[in-house]
């Protein structure tokens, strides 16, 4: 292995501690949501945040872009939305006598994608494109994405009025879904007695220079995958297909988990991965691709108690 991914990783190591600190003074009691998060944007994928409305999934997407210093966008997904006004569209300028794209709010480095699942199927599949090839095709020329980019999308229960749910194509372009969930007792005495998270996001400052981040995801790749975790991470794929309740995991999901894995290593400081990075971020990785949790019980934390964790 390379010598250098030591040395960046032992470099990285108190920044990530830095801004997983950061985060944790925003959203309080979450902190392995917030690991998962970082993990996520590491690997180089996207983000579902599922839950009520009001959990606190909004600021801890911007809380991640500020930490981080990336532009941010947010796009408040509605029924009537067309896909025009997340890609952008074409405009005749009158003195030039030409048309002038209007880049829309997708072209930034985290777009916050809120209620998706509150817009109509085909709004949801402008977002298919530039979430796998980071790019957008529009009026017959295709325009990079900005470096990181990285999509935070958020959806309320399907249970709820005015909800579309999202394919099966679209759930696999997100790399994790999280959960919230509600605080703890005490924290939520603290949010009562603390200061206003509107007023701390407007206080925080960026913990990373320009290009950082973009060095630590392509170091995640170089984290070393040793054959039996590579062996273990197998054997929990094949228990998802055995099932005859769900389809089992997809090529791109194999690759999502063992991706996501070397991630959760490098935050967690190291320049290879164990069974316990597998086992951190299977269920963010694995459950929305299985059907989620079904009369109350994880698809993918079944198969997960099915497997040996002795590798």
């Amino acid at each position: 292995m390379d010598q250098s991914i030591h040395t960046l990783i032992e470099q990285a190591k108190p920044l990530i501690e830095s801004v997983l600190t950061a985060l944790g003074h925003i959203i309080l009691d979450k902190p392995e949501q917030i690991k998962l998060s970082l993990t996520c944007l590491l690997a180089g994928g996207h983000l579902l945040l599922q839950d009520l409305p009001g959990m606190g999934k909004t600021t801890l997407a911007e809380s991640l872009a500020r930490g981080l210093g990336l532009n941010y966008r947010r796009v408040q997904f509605t029924s009537d939305m067309l896909p025009t006004d997340i890609l952008g569209f074409s405009m005749f300028n009158p003195e030039k006598q030409s048309f002038e794209f209007r880049p829309g709010p997708i072209f930034t480095q985290v777009l916050l994608a809120d209620e998706i699942n509150r817009t109509s199927p085909k709004t949801q599949s402008a977002l298919l494109e530039a979430m796998e090839e980071r790019q957008v095709s529009q009026d017959g020329q295709t325009r990079p994405l900005p470096e990181p980019f990285f999509v935070i999308a958020t959806q309320n229960p399907m249970q709820q009025a005015g909800t579309y749910p999202l394919p099966e194509s679209q759930l696999d372009r997100f790399l994790m879904c999280l959960s919230l969930g509600y605080p703890s007792e005490q924290a939520e005495r603290d949010l009562l007695l603390g200061v206003d998270r509107r007023k701390l996001l407007a206080q925080m400052q960026p913990l990373l220079e320009q290009g950082t981040l973009i060095n630590w995801q392509q170091a995640v790749l170089q984290v070393h995958v040793a054959t039996p975790v590579l062996d273990y991470l197998q054997r929990l794929v094949l228990k998802t297909r055995e099932s005859r309740q769900h389809v089992g995991l997809s090529t791109r999901g194999v690759l999502a988990l063992k991706r996501a894995a070397q991630a959760y290593a490098f935050v967690a400081g190291r320049s290879y991965t164990v069974p316990e990075d597998i086992q951190a971020v299977f269920v963010a990785v694995a459950d929305h691709r299985l059907g989620g949790v079904v009369a109350g019980v994880s698809t993918a934390g079944q198969s997960l108690k099915q497997v040996a964790v002795v590798v």
